[in-house]
């Protein structure tokens, strides 16, 4: 399987157009740099992590050390200037790691939050903000989510007030990824509340900000080493030169910024899909029953080339839509599709190898366990597939 997998990055590399900058041996190259991060650094201590609820802030420093939070941004930043495919292969490697939560923190911090602080910042915001975040000395959270307000981001409530030189949030936030250790927050409020879509405003958020408190870490059935909060806005006061992009732009903000998210879970999740068939073949070539080993079943092995065939399609997809993506940013409706099918993929795989596992497949402490508790988000963050599926139909 790695082989095909390898066959299908040169294939894509070599479909690209002529002249862009990053060829075949340099995604290559970023794979193996993120794959080694893996196995040395991250699988021997995230078991700990689980536990813990959250990554120490030590292995996010070396990620940054290593370029991995500024793989799309300019070298003036300290950036490495690469382009959607990178992005595409570090999130899939993180996938592949079978630590869900582990891939989301760090995602949300280099695929999505700080997005918003470059896309949309000044060039004083970027200026001051940019280089922290991509050495990791600053940690990224987006803040959108409310209780009443979920894919749903016109019908978020909380306020932000003009009041001279600033403004004044007050809301609630929920189901916040990095929201209890984040240092940088790019918060989402209403600064016209009749506008509907047309009122929202993002803004920055320091932490310790006065009025601006994290009032509960929340529990979750997956992603357990990735900190989720509630947030709390109670008069919080900050300066107008913390709007991120001009007053009223923030749904447009959002709108775009949810691309490259919806991009970099379809390829996490395809990352766990391939994880967990690697993980269910060892298994099932190595359990006996009924006097042979389960691979010698037709049924499941069938069903597992099944399986393969279908992440191998939904792979091919999700580095065709990355590639489009460099050409053109605006890929509303390729990045809806891909992240509804990888979303709905990975649990259709995750059902099947947790079947395959046996008693073993539902224990704690499994990996195939592990996986499926994680891989069952991803049909619903960043966009549940039913939402996902009416943007589409909404743009056939």
């Amino acid at each position: 399987m790695t082989d095909r997998m390898n066959m299908l990055d040169k294939a894509w590399a070599s479909a690209r157009e002529p002249g862009l900058p990053w060829a075949a041996e340099e995604y290559e190259l970023l794979r193996d740099q993120v794959r080694r991060f893996v196995d040395e650094e991250i699988k021997p201590r995230a078991d700990h992590w689980e536990d813990d609820g959250s990554i120490p802030r030590p292995i996010l420093r070396r990620m940054g050390e290593l370029g991995f939070f500024g793989i799309r941004y300019p070298a003036a930043y300290g950036g490495a200037d690469m382009d959607a495919v990178a992005s595409t292969v570090f999130a899939e490697e993180l996938g592949r790691s079978t630590y869900g939560g582990v891939a989301d923190a760090i995602l949300v911090h280099a695929e999505m939050a700080s997005l918003y602080v470059f896309n949309d910042g000044t060039k004083a915001q970027r200026e001051r903000w940019m280089p922290s975040i991509i050495s990791g000395e600053v940690i990224t959270a987006v803040a959108i989510t409310e209780p009443d307000a979920g894919s749903d981001v016109k019908a978020i409530r909380t306020r932000a007030l003009r009041d001279g030189d600033s403004y004044v949030l007050d809301g609630t936030k929920l189901y916040i990824t990095n929201g209890v250790h984040a240092d940088l927050y790019c918060v989402a409020a209403k600064t016209d509340p009749s506008a509907g879509s047309n009122g929202i405003t993002m803004f920055l958020v320091e932490k310790g900000t006065p009025g601006f408190s994290v009032a509960r870490e929340v529990d979750k059935l997956g992603w357990r080493s990735s900190d989720t909060a509630e947030l709390v806005f109670d008069g919080c006061r900050i300066p107008a030169e913390n709007v991120l992009g001009a007053e009223a732009q923030g749904f447009y903000s959002i709108m775009r910024n949810f691309q490259n998210e919806r991009l970099v879970l379809a390829a996490m999740a395809i990352g766990m899909a391939e994880a967990a068939i690697d993980v269910t073949l060892s298994y099932v070539k190595t359990r006996r029953a009924f006097g042979g080993a389960l691979w010698d079943m037709q049924a499941i092995r069938q069903r597992i080339a099944m399986l393969s065939a279908k992440v191998e399609a939904g792979r091919a997809f999700l580095y065709a839509t990355a590639w489009r993506m460099d050409a053109d940013d605006d890929r509303l409706r390729e990045t809806s599709m891909l992240k509804a099918l990888c979303g709905e993929l990975v649990n259709e795989v995750l059902y099947a190898c947790v079947q395959f596992h046996g008693a073993m497949g539902v224990m704690r402490g499994s990996p195939i366990e592990r996986i499926a508790r994680d891989a069952r988000i991803l049909s619903i963050a960043g966009g549940a597939t039913e939402v996902m599926l009416e943007v589409v139909a909404s743009t056939s």
